[in-house]
């Protein structure tokens, strides 16, 4: 089962289908221009964005770490990490956006 951040990040484009990409995506079937936003695998990283479709294949699943956003291009992947980083900057002054969206998971936002 995939870890899915409960106050889920979801871009302007994935709203409106968001249950029914969040299922597609839990039963392994395929999406279209879909991207997800991780915790980084590797704690020297902060964030990883990659296709759903990724999530596939049995490894890839199996290391899949907490999700914590869904967008539907990549440009509004990219739209929503640069929101993470202008959020963080305003919260802490950093740019550790890893640590404040631990932080924020923490939480429950």
């Amino acid at each position: 089962m995939l870890n899915w951040y409960k106050n889920l990040y979801v871009g302007d484009n994935a709203k409106k289908k968001k249950k029914q990409l969040i299922r597609k995506i839990n039963t392994g079937a395929g999406v279209l221009d879909v991207y997800l936003i991780t915790l980084a695998v590797n704690p020297a990283n902060q964030l990883e964005i990659f296709s759903a479709n990724e999530l596939m294949q049995k490894a890839r699943r199996k290391s899949c770490p907490m999700i914590v956003g869904l967008c539907r291009g990549y440009e509004e992947a990219l739209e929503m990490v640069q929101y993470f980083a202008q959020k963080t900057y305003e919260s802490t002054g950093t740019g550790a956006v890893r640590k404040w969206l631990e932080k924020e998971i923490e939480g429950g936002r």
